[in-house]
């Protein structure tokens, strides 16, 4: 469900016919009479009608969020919080994977591996050793009670740091290596979109 903002423009028009030497005088005449009151335009004037929309806003409820992309650092954005607007997100069906212990969650494509999409960002687990990698992009979202949450500001910087190089993955020796890159110079790493608007 959306809000719109409709303006509604009314025309009344009516013709005075007035004796003057030229029409400038005469214009200038007629509106001083319109401006004495000599002419109220009321519903018989009435000509047409315009409707011209202005604004549009969603009325579903906004996430701030975290977008992790591959290759790039993470940027802070809104999305709407709905099924529709996470999956457009992540490309596909929504998997929520709650790793670390403060209250976030990873929100990831399901199906990413399997759709052979590029490897993101590393897991790693109490050790300190690799649990898993995400494929494609993801969200980090706050964890509400029984839903999504928006990130607070003090976990958006700690996570935003947390992922802020991006990584690389090499096997070696049949070990999986990660290598941190630099981000995109040119790329800022804090803006506010709407994936959907993308």
């Amino acid at each position: 469900m959306k809000e719109f903002d409709i303006t509604i423009t009314e025309t009344l028009k009516r013709t005075v016919t007035v004796a003057a030497e030229n029409r400038e005088i005469a214009e200038a005449l007629v509106h001083d009479q319109w401006g004495n009151g000599d002419h109220v335009l009321d519903a018989d004037d009435f000509k047409e009608v315009f409707f011209t929309t202005e604004g549009e806003r969603s009325l579903e409820p906004m996430l701030d969020v975290l977008l992790i992309q591959p290759h790039q650092p993470p940027v802070s954005v809104q999305i709407v919080n709905t099924l529709s607007a996470l999956q457009e997100s992540v490309n596909g069906h929504i998997q929520a994977v709650s790793p670390f212990a403060d209250p976030v969650i990873i929100i990831c494509n399901e199906e990413a591996k399997i759709q052979h999409q590029p490897l993101n960002r590393a897991l790693y687990n109490r050790d300190g050793d690799l649990a898993d990698i995400i494929a494609g992009p993801f969200l980090i979202a706050g964890l509400g009670e029984e839903d999504f949450a928006s990130l607070s500001p003090e976990l958006t910087a700690k996570y935003h740091k947390h992922f802020e190089k991006p990584e690389k993955f090499y096997t070696l020796c049949g070990q999986i290596v990660v290598q941190k890159e630099e981000p995109p110079k040119d790329n800022p790493s804090i803006h506010k979109a709407r994936p959907s608007e993308r």
